[in-house]
């Protein structure tokens, strides 16, 4: 495939992912420069080195680079990380030559289409997590799984301790649970 259609490729990838799959479902703003740079900044310098002569040291390092301004960055959600990784991988799959033609695009297609699923509103619209402090150590995991479950009124599906203090008597915990569709049922 030529070059000016993996980048219209690409663009068209991106601008789906973006104002059509994340922003509608996330309305983050400032995740659209992010998302947008990162991939044409990927494909340009994917484009590069496929077509010059460098050593393996030189992609690397730019791959480091990348890593350490993500390191630097503010915290992301894992659903801004996976839409991240797809920006980088659509922007990868357009600036490198693949044979059989067709399969760069049917490849981002399948990324796109993976994304569309596995981040639908949908899917397991009724689960939730929350991350909470609470005002007391609890050392007893039934205890304090049942004082989620009065606290939240949901049925509890995992707990998940991060912290116990015992100086300052406080718990922290991620706890995911599922809320009933309609309560008449």
């Amino acid at each position: 495939m030529s070059q000016p259609l993996l980048i219209i490729c690409d663009v068209v990838a991106i601008v789906l992912l973006v104002f059509g799959l994340y922003y509608p479902r996330h309305r983050r703003r400032d995740m659209i420069p992010a998302l947008l740079g990162i991939n044409v900044a990927l494909l340009g310098i994917t484009m590069t080195l496929t077509r010059t002569e460098v050593n393996l040291g030189l992609g690397l390092g730019l791959f480091g680079v990348l890593s350490i301004i993500r390191l630097r960055s503010n915290e992301l959600g894992q659903q801004e990380i996976a839409y991240y990784f797809t920006a980088l991988a659509l922007g990868l799959l357009a600036g490198m030559p693949i044979d059989p033609s067709w399969a760069t695009p049917a490849l981002m297609a399948a990324i796109l289409f993976a994304m569309f699923v596995g981040d639908h509103p949908q899917l397991f619209s009724d689960s939730r997590s929350k991350t909470l402090t609470l005002d007391k150590a609890y050392l007893d995991e039934k205890e304090l799984a049942e004082r989620l479950g009065s606290l939240l009124g949901k049925k509890i599906l995992k707990v998940n301790v991060r912290r116990v203090d015992l100086v300052n008597d406080s718990t922290v915990v991620n706890v995911r649970y599922r809320v009933e569709a309609n309560a008449d049922e």
